[in-house]
């Protein structure tokens, strides 16, 4: 392991500054980290959701791209029958974090994954380039492959079978394909400061609102605590 140390030099985050509801806040962070991509490029892939679950081996850490994000949390678009798939389907309860090291920021969700609705799927999926359509159907997402040559050929397969015709509806969603959106119990905004006192503002569901209708853009269904760095 490397002796480098790095001093975290962020902005900071203070009550104040603050905007008016959780997900105004995350919005405005996602923004923020998106232009810097286009202005520095040091923060590659800014909406990267690094997503946990948990089966009987234990906890089980991906990443996925936040596709959707509104006042009913986070969301993220997979095949269903992929490991997370089962995982979720056996186990709702979920964790996620954005990050982006280069402004010395995180975001942290906790919460409860609800299925995207079909509509919402389809949409999504339609909008997708053809390759990333037909590699939706030519991959058993988690399962095993002999090789790279096999997986390139069941992609050759599917675009036989659905060439590119600049439709957006040229390739069909596959029925394994769809995706869930966290119900946030608690949110964390994160701020690296020097000499690692950080900031931490944590927004936790008040107990007079269930998470099942959660909302980020309501400001009286969150308790917001500061934490010790």
């Amino acid at each position: 392991m490397s002796d480098q140390r790095t001093d975290y030099t962020g902005d900071g985050l203070s009550e104040a500054d603050l905007e008016p509801t959780p997900l105004a806040q995350v919005r405005r962070w996602v923004d923020e980290a998106r232009a810097r991509q286009i202005s520095q490029r040091d923060v590659p892939e800014p909406t990267a959701l690094a997503l946990a679950t948990a089966d009987a081996d234990g906890p089980d850490v991906r990443t996925v791209l936040m596709r959707f994000l509104d006042g009913r949390g986070p969301g993220f678009v997979t095949n269903l029958d992929s490991t997370k798939g089962h995982q979720i389907a056996a186990d709702a309860r979920v964790a996620a974090s954005l990050t982006w090291p280069s402004m010395f920021r995180s975001i942290r969700f906790r919460g409860v994954a609800e299925p995207l609705g079909r509509d919402e799927v389809t949409a999504y999926f339609d909008s997708r380039p053809w390759g990333s359509r037909v590699g939706a159907w030519a991959s058993h997402q988690s399962a095993p492959v002999a090789d790279r040559a096999a997986l390139e050929e069941e992609f050759a397969r599917w675009a036989a079978e659905y060439p590119d015709t600049g439709a957006e509806d040229d390739v069909p969603v596959p029925d394994r394909w769809g995706g869930w959106r966290i119900r946030c119990t608690s949110l964390e905004l994160w701020s690296g400061r020097r000499n690692r006192l950080h900031d931490r503002l944590r927004f936790d569901l008040a107990d007079t609102h269930d998470v099942a209708g959660s909302d980020l853009d309501d400001a009286a269904a969150w308790v917001m605590t500061r934490l010790q760095p």
